[in-house]
């Protein structure tokens, strides 16, 4: 982690290049700033049709930034001199929906029938709110961001169901009055958050027990701030216990070359 805070990494081919090294095997908060950060699915092509309509029926925790062809690990879109398969810090391997293994690389899983998902992350936006003077907990601590299934039913496709997983971050009430105007501009990477205050209310029990990333503290006077996440379609796989699938690992984000503001709006 003091590596990945060092100020090296500052560009997307950097940060790609230290995952495929093997340098990077851990969170990507505050990497390549001013670059949008992605979350990865990788599929088989007879489930790839269904899982494209889950991200179309939901768009808040899936927005898609690139599809790949079957077999294909080049986001031609959004990175076109990347590999999908090494250039993110660390995956996940789901076999009937339990997680079996964390590679830093696909190299040797990598099938000809694998479709990949690129979907935008919420890691995009932050270098948005520090532009705009608001604070963002994790990356002030250098830690991953806190993240949390709730109990907001996702719209169902195929066999994918499941609950929306959000991410955290603390804030005065100032603060999250003007990180909802910064978020809005970012649909393609989740956009405005889906819920401020009241965790309890979306089935979340104790915000220092999050099922993903890192507890960060609440502090007096702040509010919990919920953005959707794109680890939702973990929770999901879960459920619907593919044969096989693979994700990138939370926190552990695929940087892309577009810029955070080739996704802004308005």
């Amino acid at each position: 982690m003091v590596e990945q805070q060092s100020g090296r990494w500052q560009t997307p081919a950097e940060v790609r290049a230290a995952a495929r090294s093997g340098r990077l095997t851990g969170q990507t908060s505050g990497l390549a700033p001013g670059f949008a950060q992605a979350n990865l699915v990788f599929l088989p092509q007879a489930l790839a049709a269904d899982f494209l309509l889950f991200c179309q029926r939901n768009p808040k925790p899936c927005p898609l930034l690139d599809v790949t062809s079957p077999g294909d690990p080049i986001p031609r879109r959004v990175a076109p001199t990347a590999d999908l398969r090494t250039d993110a810090p660390r995956y996940r391997v789901w076999r009937e929906g339990e997680l079996v293994a964390e590679p830093t690389d696909l190299l040797d899983l990598w099938r000809d029938d694998l479709v990949g998902f690129v979907i935008g992350c919420s890691f995009t936006f932050e270098s948005a709110l520090l532009r705009a003077g608001v604070p963002v907990r994790h990356i002030e601590l250098g830690c991953n961001v806190p993240m949390f299934r709730t109990n907001v039913p996702c719209e169902p496709a195929g066999i994918f169901q499941g609950p929306l997983v959000v991410s955290m971050r603390p804030m005065t009430p100032a603060d999250a009055i003007r990180a909802v105007q910064v978020t809005s501009r970012y649909p393609a990477v989740h956009g405005a958050p889906v819920h401020l205050g009241f965790p309890e209310q979306i089935g979340i029990a104790d915000l220092q027990r999050p099922d993903y990333g890192e507890p960060v503290p609440l502090r007096p006077g702040e509010l919990p701030v919920f953005w959707a996440c794109g680890v939702t379609p973990q929770s999901v796989l879960m459920a619907a216990k593919p044969p096989l699938a693979i994700t990138h690992s939370p926190g552990c984000m695929f940087v892309t070359d577009l810029k955070d503001e080739q996704l802004a709006v308005g």
